[in-house]
């Protein structure tokens, strides 16, 4: 049963893979859908049994890496942290399946795009079911392949190939951490395994060890580079510039990958080193930071964004934000618990935008859409849930995570905790600011498109309307239902699976903040997304005028260009590695020191040493008598003179260095 989780979409993979083109599309669709649905169906009794039953599930499968220094086998490791994990994608990724059945039946390549969905499916499922470091790394590069492959599905687009480029580059910046930190952890701690590093963590506190001749606390320095690693999968400032650029591919991976799959391993990675990091406060103390950025400047560039797909891309980035400063904050169930209701409501988004997307053939600008609500009214209500969801609007799904992580950021009563709590609500503003300016330009404004987008434009179908439908049933109510489960104090869901140290723990504090800081988020949401639909549908004429004000044009210019993090990323960043790359390290260093020293100049040599024996093979009888004469009298020389020369060999070096010092002063003195 455990096993059929993972290996179902694998099988579901390879048949559409392989067998695609011998079996019709609609067939190899439906065997790659049946992949992932078997596998959800399996994770929910795995579920019950290891979650609600506490009944954890150690596989070891078989032997992988056998080295006498390291042994590496491929083991699965349920608990409830990966049954949750194995809920959130296993669903997803079914209803993501199932509504490609209709999106993609017009692409002639859709069985290939069925196999590529199914292979991230499963190497996810081997990334959070991994019980070492070493199988969730397999896992967390076959995630990065997959990305690379749905990005560039239409390879034919120029667009595509550079998104897909630029996000398996980023990413290798993140995975240079990940994998330091893996060395690290293997020299500390002589094993990848969890159960090992998660045990003898406390006994390494304070511990110390060099790198670059630079004295770094043990901890701190894994943590850290563990944290780069999941800055460039789950898009935190820095290397964030790689996640909106992926929308180039179709709308359904946009929906797996931002919901439930790649950019939500990075933070499973955090929570699952959290015996790790509970002994790391600078490293804790960088990452609620980091994630406090990284919420606030993505929804700032959030709201200027005119492509629909890259607005909710942008809310993605800055969700990503909460989980990771909540992780900073040791609350890891907390951050779980806004993942799992995240997913539901991003896929919501994102699959409902695809039926706009599809509806209006093709076109993404939402200053060309508007009127739609009469032409597609069932798509409005659901990305209008989706979109109340992630504004935090009360009793929906994100109101439930989203307000309990502000409110323990405050009730941290620490300078980066206050940091984090006030820059949360400010991005929880802008949040609900750009939904609802998404959703009167999509579909209350008036009609600015062309005819031929509009005059064909109907509503989702059968095989594209019922996910929208069940996720907007899980945006409502699903929060509601599990916040006493996972979040509840004293809830025994987590059992071992996550660990807090007392004294970091401040859950129990939360619960008496006061009455009106615990309001602040709805308020200001509440009251942003009003002036969003205030401010563009009475006052657009106002909005105009502002534009011609010289200090908005700056603020725009300076938002609207992403804070110029892309210019600084090429200018000071790449072109220095680029130009480095090849001048010092090919030109240099590769094509000049190695080459002349190694095997050019060993070349070289063989065959200038034989073109100068070969000459002497000359054909004249007097050169050869001149050398036979010269070997005669280097045997004589030999004979008589080498035991003397062996004498002086003998004598002890010193003798001669005193001879030359003793030389040296005479003709000195």
């Amino acid at each position: 049963m455990f096993l059929t989780i993972i290996f179902s979409p694998l099988i579901g993979c390879l048949f559409a893979g392989f067998f695609g083109r011998l079996i019709n599309p609609k067939g190899a669709a439906f065997i790659s859908f049946l992949g992932v649905i078997v596998a959800y169906f399996f994770a929910t009794f795995v579920f019950f049994e290891v979650g609600l039953s506490a009944s954890p599930c150690y596989i070891q499968l078989s032997p992988w890496i056998d080295s006498q220094l390291f042994d590496g086998s491929w083991g699965f490791y349920f608990d409830s942290l990966t049954c949750s994990m194995a809920i959130v994608v296993t669903v997803i990724s079914s209803l993501v399946h199932f509504y490609s059945i209709g999106y993609m039946s017009h692409d002639p390549h859709q069985p290939r795009f069925m196999s590529y969905l199914s292979l991230f499916t499963f190497f996810m499922l081997i990334l959070i079911s991994a019980d070492n470091l070493l199988q969730l790394f397999f896992g967390w590069e076959g995630v990065g392949l997959c990305s690379y492959l749905l990005i560039n599905f239409w390879f034919t687009r120029l667009q595509a190939n550079k998104a897909a480029i630029k996000a398996m580059i980023i990413n290798r910046i993140g995975d240079v951490g990940l994998a330091l930190g893996l060395f690290s952890i293997f020299i500390a701690f002589k094993t990848t395994d969890y159960s090992v590093i998660f045990s003898l963590a406390p006994y390494y506190f304070d511990k110390t060890f060099l790198l670059v001749n630079f004295k770094l606390d043990l901890l701190n320095a894994i943590g850290l580079l563990l944290f780069v690693g999941a800055t460039g999968k789950s898009a935190q400032i820095g290397l964030h510039t790689w996640l909106p650029d992926a929308m180039e591919g179709p709308t359904p991976v946009s929906a797996l990958i931002h919901a439930a799959t790649m950019v939500t391993a990075g933070i499973y990675l955090i929570i699952r080193c959290s015996p790790l990091y509970q002994y790391t406060q600078l490293a804790l103390v960088i990452i609620t930071i980091v994630g406090a950025i990284t919420a606030f400047i993505a929804a700032t560039i959030g709201v200027v964004q005119n492509d629909l797909k890259k607005v909710i891309a942008y809310s993605t980035c800055s969700q990503l934000g909460y989980m990771i400063f909540v992780c900073g904050l040791s609350n890891y169930s907390v951050s779980m618990f806004h993942l799992m209701n995240h997913a539901y409501f991003k896929a919501l988004l994102f699959l409902s935008a695809g039926s706009v997307i599809h509806a209006l053939n093709n076109e993404q600008d939402i200053r060309r859409m508007g009127g739609l609500l009469q032409s597609v009214p069932f798509t409005y209500v659901m990305i209008l849930v989706g979109s109340l969801a992630l504004m935090g609007f009360p009793f929906l799904t994100g109101f439930y995570s989203k307000d309990i992580i502000l409110e323990l950021a405050y009730a941290k009563y620490t300078s980066y905790g206050t940091f984090a709590h006030w820059l949360g609500v400010l991005s929880a503003g802008l949040t609900a600011f750009y939904s609802f300016r998404l959703v009167f330009y999509t579909f209350i404004n008036n009609a600015n498109g062309f005819k031929s987008s509009f005059q064909n434009a109907c509503d989702a179908s059968i095989s594209m309307g019922l996910p929208l439908f069940f996720l907007s049933i899980c945006s409502i109510f699903i929060g509601f239902l599990t916040k006493d489960l996972f979040i509840g104090l004293g809830s025994p869901f987590w059992n071992n699976s996550i660990f807090i140290l007392p004294v970091n723990s401040n859950m129990l504090d939360a619960e008496f903040i006061p009455f009106f800081i615990k309001w602040v988020p709805v308020i200001v949401s509440v009251f942003s997304a009003s002036l969003s639909i205030l401010l563009y549908h009475n006052f657009s004429t106002t909005i105009f005028n502002m534009s011609m004000i010289l200090i908005f044009q700056v603020v725009y210019s300076f938002v609207n260009r992403k804070w110029f993090l892309d210019r600084l990323q090429n200018e000071f960043f790449a072109k220095v590695i680029l130009k480095f790359g090849y001048s010092t390290s090919y030109k240099t260093i590769d094509k000049g020191i190695i080459e002349i020293l190694g095997p050019k100049s060993l070349v070289y040599l063989v065959t200038n040493i034989s073109n100068q024996l070969s000459s002497l093979q000359s054909g004249f009888i007097h050169f050869y008598v001149f050398f036979m004469f010269v070997g005669v009298i280097l045997f004589i020389f030999k004979t008589l003179f080498w035991p003397l020369f062996f004498f002086f060999l003998t004598i002890d070096t010193s003798l001669y260095f005193v001879l030359l010092v003793s030389a040296f002063l005479i003709n000195f003195t």
